[in-house]
């Protein structure tokens, strides 16, 4: 983590072979799947997460939960079909009507999440653009009073969150795309992995960490173990520091 950016902390559930749903088009938000998904948790995996998510808000209180559009719409789904919109520049600007003290940013660089759900409580919802998002798609998030910040990568992203929202920590809970691109910009900093003990396989199931491959000559990202903790029915959660 540098001075200008907020700490990234990813927090992900996954099985024995890294495994974080099961399959590329099953979303965890389709009730069947989640049912399935679930269904090889042993019962000390709750107890498990609800700790790994008080441990989370007690160090750094994260004010930014961060997912991606994979996690709400299909791998295949492309832009959502709205009315042309004239692309100029109050379009490409940051649109923040109001403050939160609390943001879930989810990022939709291609415009493809229908958003009907906006936030609850002291939470907002917060849509990460950048500069190939459509047009029309951008005056339908102002139409709806949907802030975004538009950035040109994750990088520019996540600074924003610390200079525009006051964000100290980004707290990722979001599929293996995006964690994986956190991961080659070298923007991970912490893990949190809990491993439930169940095996899906696939040479196309997400991950934890996905896209593309490290370059060639590349080393891996070293991590220091903080913390180990093995629940009563084998489930294990891990605490790693990204080593710089």
């Amino acid at each position: 983590m540098t001075e200008e950016l907020p700490r990234v902390v990813v927090s992900v559930t996954a099985t024995a072979d890294g495994r974080v749903t099961l399959g590329r088009t099953d979303l965890l938000l389709d009730e069947s799947v989640a049912t399935r998904w679930r269904g090889a948790w042993p019962a000390d995996v709750d107890d498990l997460v609800a700790r790994r998510a008080a441990a989370i808000e007690a160090t750094h209180r994260p004010t930014v939960v961060l997912e991606g559009s994979g996690t709400f719409v299909g791998p295949d789904e492309g832009p959502l079909d709205l009315p042309d919109a004239a692309d100029d520049d109050g379009l490409r600007a940051d649109f923040l009507p109001w403050s939160s003290p609390r943001w879930f940013a989810v990022v939709d660089r291609r415009g493809r999440v229908p958003w009907t759900h906006k936030g609850e409580g002291d939470t907002r919802l917060l849509v990460i653009v950048g500069p190939h998002t459509p047009a029309r798609y951008l005056a339908h998030l102002r139409r709806e009073e949907i802030p975004y910040l538009s950035a040109t990568d994750l990088t520019a992203a996540i600074r924003k969150m610390r200079t525009a929202l006051g964000a100290t920590c980004v707290l990722s809970e979001a599929g293996g795309g995006l964690n994986g691109a956190l991961l080659r910009a070298g923007l991970v900093d912490e893990l949190h992995v809990i491993t439930v003990p169940a095996l899906i396989g696939g040479l196309d199931t997400p991950s934890i960490m996905d896209g593309p491959p490290t370059a060639a000559g590349s080393t891996p990202t070293r991590l220091r173990t903080r913390n180990v903790e093995v629940g009563d029915e084998g489930t294990i959660w891990a605490h790693y520091e990204v080593v710089r």
